[in-house]
């Protein structure tokens, strides 16, 4: 009986050191995993933190992109509506200009002959795209 129970006895501490050893392997993976779990949802968080954080300043540049281009559009408008009332003789387009002068030989006294300075029509329409 000594011999049976010698036998019975390492087997029982076997199945122990056995079932020690899964325990501590299922163990040492369940905290493995625990920490990739972890270390995920930190990523995730800050990602999903960043997306928001892009997608808000999109909106913002989206904003600033269409209050510009109306600004830019409006301009554009008032340009053109100026440049066709000019062109019809709506309105006049003034520039301090200088004439040259006449011999006062060739001209009668207090007489003045010439029409009042104006730009040629190239220099009217170059006028506009400043």
């Amino acid at each position: 009986m000594n011999r049976v129970t010698a036998i019975i006895s390492a087997l029982v501490i076997c199945i122990i050191v056995c079932l020690s050893w899964a325990v501590n392997h299922y163990r040492d993976n369940a905290i493995t995993y625990k920490a990739q779990r972890d270390k995920n949802a930190r990523e995730l968080k800050l990602a999903n933190a960043a997306i928001t954080d892009m997608q808000m300043r999109q909106r913002d540049v989206a904003a600033l992109d269409e209050k510009y281009t109306k600004e830019l559009a409006n301009a554009k408008a008032e340009n053109d509506a100026l440049r066709d009332d000019v062109a019809a003789g709506r309105r006049r387009l003034h520039i301090k200009a200088v004439c040259q002068s006449v011999r006062e030989a060739t001209t009668a006294s207090g007489v003045d002959n010439a029409a009042s300075p104006r730009l040629a029509d190239t220099a009217e329409r170059d006028y506009f795209t400043l």
